[in-house]
């Protein structure tokens, strides 16, 4: 599967943690990730990740691989608070997710029950409409 990994500058040691954590699982999928956020996740965890760019035009890119349906998940922990520059991206992209049914999450909670529904098989279902 495709997973999409972003972080703002103040999640970012979280986005790390939580790749650590989940490195077993993550290392069987394609990852991608913006440019800062995929070089920690390499730093942390030494995964292969594709790096777009960094900050938004890098979720720009993710955003254009979910309109043509080529993620499978996408894992965004954003900050809420200090991130308003950007809101117009994040909409694109959760509107782009919500047109080719492709989970998004943007918090740990729900990222660690996404990743624990892919290790279990729940998402399987992206293969047979991406066909």
């Amino acid at each position: 599967m495709n997973i999409a990994l972003i972080a703002h500058d103040k999640k970012k040691e979280l986005m790390a943690s939580f790749c650590i954590a989940y490195r077993s699982i993550l290392k069987n999928h394609t990852l991608f990730a913006t440019g800062t956020t995929g070089a920690m996740i390499v730093e942390a965890t030494g995964l292969n990740v594709h790096k777009f760019l960094p900050g938004l035009m890098g979720e720009q890119q993710i955003s254009a691989r979910a309109a043509y349906n080529e993620l499978d998940l996408v894992i965004f922990f954003r900050d809420p608070i200090s991130a308003k520059s950007d809101e117009p991206d994040i909409h694109s992209l959760l509107r782009e997710c919500d047109i080719n049914n492709i989970p998004f999450a943007t918090n740990l909670g729900t990222a660690e029950m996404l990743i624990r529904g892919l290790e279990r098989g729940d998402l399987d279902w992206r293969e047979l409409i991406k066909k």
